[in-house]
């Protein structure tokens, strides 16, 4: 459901725009200046300024003691303490704590680029929308990237567009590489939900659905990191509860796109966006135990079910496809082979340039051709005639 808070009531008085940067931290000291500097110098536009909002997260390192020196040494800075109790809470803390009339998030062992915030005020000081997007790219170390979904929904600028006209921002459920006007954020009624993982998807599902126009930016206005230790919240698909997690915030979403009543949105919800990362999860399962396994199927028939809307029928790669309609089908030990044949000798056509991938159950006369026939998007980029049509 579009809330609409009035084009005029929405407009930023130039004299007095504030944007409040709320940043949750816990144990982060080695991450943290480099962080907050990058939030600290950005060159905001004429009559703008910042106020950031770090929550401290119950830290037992050094985070503290960075998080106090700067306090003294930039008014900028606001330090708010509480118990450990995760980032979805520590970043309503910040929330309610903030006074801008604009609001985004970092995570505190990110890098925000510099530019990104006078961008995306600039934009929004232009079009009036609810809120603007901005690429986001991971880095680790010298290597920097950024995901299929995100490059394509950031090739080019476009400004005050609704999301029944571009379904596949849907697809981006990060909080942090977005400048939101406060008073839309507050009367969708956003806030992250508290002791659970992937708060973002929820609660940007409910953000976009919500808006009555947002602005998208084809520059890059954020700087994701990926820990080598593996200590990041996203790392770590194996566990159990991590698995729980995603499916939990993913059920939630689909409900809240389906109760959106816009039925252009679910082919692009089901087919393009829900799938992408659960490659991950089929990976981990052969490993993961049997509960895990159980709850994945669960998951899986509940998400895509079989003969109405399966995982087959999606858009991701072959593969994949593959993955998703054996678990649905509670096929484990076919899965195991599938993911041994793609580590030995990857993902190809069978010889003599057929539309069948050459993994095991391929043409397996219980799974549908979807599972196992190239899409016709991944057919041309190979070079074979023709191929299924996807979602």
């Amino acid at each position: 459901m579009v809330v609409s808070v009035g084009r005029l009531a929405r407009s930023l008085r130039p004299t007095s725009t504030v944007l409040s940067v709320v940043v949750p931290v816990y144990n982060v000291a080695e991450y943290l200046l480099d962080c907050l500097d990058s939030v600290l110098t950005q060159d905001l536009p004429r009559r703008a300024r910042l106020e950031v909002v770090c929550v401290d997260d119950g830290s037992t390192d050094d985070s503290v003691a960075v998080l106090e020196r700067l306090m003294r040494d930039d008014d900028r800075v606001v330090v708010v303490r509480q118990r450990n109790s995760g980032l979805g809470a520590a970043r309503n803390a910040g929330v309610r704590r903030a006074t801008g009339d604009l609001l985004t998030f970092v995570d505190s062992d990110d890098l925000v680029p510099a530019g990104a915030y006078a961008a995306m005020i600039a934009s929004l000081r232009s079009s009036g929308s609810d809120l603007v997007i901005g690429a986001l790219e991971r880095f680790d170390g010298d290597r920097t990237s950024m995901g299929p979904l995100m490059r394509e929904n950031h090739l080019t600028t476009r400004r005050a567009v609704s999301i029944v006209d571009e379904p596949l921002l849907l697809a981006d459920v990060f909080a942090v590489n977005k400048v939101y006007r406060r008073e839309f954020w507050d009367a969708v009624g956003a806030s992250f939900p508290v002791d659970t993982r992937y708060e973002d998807q929820p609660t940007l599902t409910r953000v976009l659905l919500g808006a009555q126009t947002i602005d998208v930016l084809s520059d890059s206005v954020y700087r994701w990191r990926v820990r080598a230790d593996g200590s990041s919240i996203t790392q770590g698909r194996g566990r159990i509860e991590d698995l729980r997690d995603r499916i939990a915030t993913k059920l939630d979403s689909t409900e809240r796109v389906q109760a959106a009543g816009e039925e252009g949105l679910l082919p692009t919800w089901f087919g393009r966006i829900l799938p992408v990362d659960m490659w991950e999860y089929f990976r981990a399962a052969p490993i993961a135990g049997d509960e895990y396994w159980r709850l994945l199927v669960e998951g899986v028939r509940r998400l895509w079910p079989p003969g109405v809307s399966g995982f087959e029928l999606t858009s991701v790669p072959v593969q994949q496809r593959l993955m998703g309609a054996l678990v649905s089908r509670d096929r484990k030990d076919d899965l195991v082979a599938v993911l041994e044949a793609i580590d030995r000798r990857g993902v190809q056509p069978v010889a003599g340039g057929s539309l069948v991938v050459d993994l095991p159950c391929a043409q397996d006369p219980d799974l549908p051709a979807e599972a196992w026939t190239f899409s016709q998007r991944e057919a041309a980029a190979r070079g074979l005639t023709q191929g299924v049509d996807q979602a």
